[in-house]
């Protein structure tokens, strides 16, 4: 009969005869402990393919109440909106946040992850900078620290996700763009910073085909987060050349958008939905201040509130119980809500 699973550090205690502090001391330092007690639980680890959760580990030792909230860029005004539903959720739940910029830098965002191990946090979450981020270098902070990831997807294994779902977000704007009017080209910037642009992209792809349409990718060149400037500068280009094929434009994000809405308005080109405009213009994730633009921006906004407070609840339960053989990775993805305005 083969030996039974242990599912917990209490059980794993129980099987091995010896207490849970000085299995903690064993797990911070072997050497803390005496030869003839490692040597048991050292055995008992391989008789019982046990891994122990680090997180369970640090039940003993004495942890703050401080919690590391980490962004790309805060001045994107949906990484601030987020950042600010999640500190507010993070107090309300009687913890400390301390937010941290990476400033797009993936450097800056190790320099994050550094500084928070000198605070000791209860916990983590972060959103990282995507495909120039350091992951082995994640991953391992997220070994160490009960961390949560949202907003970009890193795939790090035996680690909550929370996130929106792009695939969703494009496929429902390509649908209603397409039943009122032409198909829409794609525009994005060639070098995207923003980590959910390829997504949204390969997305795109996939919903026009499957429709029967020929996909039409607009790439701009550009780098950086400002994505207003390199969209206006480059549709500027665009309208001159009469090279934009569709009068559709999906655009990656609502920042680049609103480029678009001002090099339109410079060159006498009229956006919206009547017969006499030129083009219809949409974006996606409802910045605070698409609403404002002139036309008003169609787009497809995020659930924030969804996203923030899913976040900080799976941040809570790994406090909770940390050691619970529920804690597999698991991923949620928030849908978005199609707001129609009056550019598309």
């Amino acid at each position: 009969m083969s030996d039974p699973k242990i599912k917990n550090m209490d059980e794993f205690a129980a099987v091995v005869g010896i207490s849970r502090p000085t299995l903690s001391k064993y797990f911070q330092n072997p050497d803390k402990v005496r030869i003839s007690t490692r040597e048991r639980i050292e055995a008992g680890l391989k008789k019982f393919d046990y891994r122990p959760n680090v997180y369970a580990i640090n039940q003993n030792r004495q942890m703050t109440r401080n919690v590391g909230i980490i962004v790309p860029f805060l001045a994107d005004p949906f990484f601030s909106e987020i950042a600010r539903r999640i500190e507010r959720r993070v107090i309300e739940a009687g913890y400390q946040p301390l937010l941290m910029n990476s400033h797009g830098d993936p450097e800056t965002e190790l320099e994050n992850l550094k500084t928070l191990r000198t605070i000791k946090p209860a916990g983590t979450l972060i959103a990282p900078l995507g495909r120039v981020s350091k992951r082995d270098a994640i991953e391992e902070y997220c070994e160490d620290v009960a961390t949560v990831v949202f907003d970009s997807n890193l795939n790090i294994e035996s680690r909550c996700f929370i996130g929106s779902d792009n695939v969703q977000f494009v496929r429902e704007t390509v649908e209603y763009l397409s039943r009122t009017g032409e198909a829409p080209c794609f525009y994005e910037m060639r070098t995207p910073a923003n980590p959910n642009a390829q997504k949204r992209r390969q997305a795109y792809i996939d919903t026009m085909e499957q429709m029967g349409q020929e996909p039409q990718i607009i790439q701009v060149v550009g780098e950086g987060w400002d994505f207003e400037e390199i969209s206006y500068r480059e549709g500027l280009n665009l309208l001159d050349q009469r090279a934009i094929p569709s009068s559709t434009v999906l655009c990656s994000n609502d920042r680049l958008a609103i480029g678009l809405l001002s090099a339109c308005y410079e060159k006498g080109y009229r956006v919206g939905r009547g017969n006499q405009c030129a083009f219809r213009v949409a974006g996606m994730d409802d910045h605070p201040f698409s609403r404002y633009t002139c036309p008003s921006l169609t787009t497809m906004a995020h659930d924030y509130d969804g996203v923030s407070t899913r976040s900080v609840d799976a941040l809570l339960a790994l406090l909770s119980d940390p050691d619970s053989p529920d804690h597999v990775r698991q991923e949620t993805l928030c849908q978005g809500k199609l707001i129609m305005r009056s550019s598309a």
